[in-house]
């Protein structure tokens, strides 16, 4: 799957910022778009206006406008938030951030860490993607259920669950239960306390 990314950098500092454009045409990422924004105002207008995958943010720059808050107008849901950190800032500002990268990472940490939510991306993506049968049936699998049973739990035939089965392997590229176990945890198909009752 060719995977359009958006990102921006929020930065007023255009050497940062270039620094940090640099890294990301690093990835082999395909098709990104990648947006430099160095106004605060700019960036509340796009985020309301264009849906964004990732957002890279010195959080300085927004003043006292809080991440909740940016949250709220932006109009991906599933939008991707990091804290571009180039001073000392309190932990608390940084904590409902998805990552937080410092001007001391290494250019291998700073790749590492947006391939991760890059990762997390396209597992939101393959989510809409899924039918609501398939989801059925990665819940039932993370149950431990076999094909038998699940036919038997959903009113299907063994063929069919099978058939279902091959199409989320196909979509999602996962091969394993704990991998599936792990994608329906992070796109909120289970919660980790159901996952504690199946096990």
């Amino acid at each position: 799957m060719n995977l359009h990314l958006k990102i921006i950098i929020a930065e007023s500092s255009v050497i940062i910022r270039t620094g940090i454009v640099a890294i990301l045409q690093q990835l082999n990422i395909n098709h990104a778009g990648i947006l430099e924004i160095e106004d605060f105002e700019q960036l509340r207008s796009l985020l309301g206006r264009q849906k964004c995958d990732m957002l890279i943010i010195n959080p300085l720059m927004s003043g006292v406008f809080s991440l909740q808050q940016m949250k709220k107008e932006a109009i991906n849901n599933d939008m991707k938030y990091i804290a571009l950190q180039n001073s000392l800032l309190d932990r608390s500002v940084l904590k409902n951030y998805d990552e937080i990268i410092s001007l001391y990472d290494s250019v291998e940490q700073i790749k590492e860490k947006v391939n991760n939510l890059i990762t997390l991306t396209k597992s939101a993506i393959n989510k809409a993607s899924l039918t609501s049968r398939e989801k059925e049936i990665i819940v039932c699998v993370i149950k431990g259920m076999t094909n038998k049973q699940i036919a038997d739990e959903l009113c299907l035939s063994i063929h069919t669950i099978i058939s279902h089965r091959s199409n989320i392997t196909t979509k999602l590229q996962i091969h394993s239960t704990a991998g599936l176990t792990i994608f329906a945890i992070v796109n909120k198909l289970v919660t980790l306390d159901e996952i504690k009752k199946y096990q």
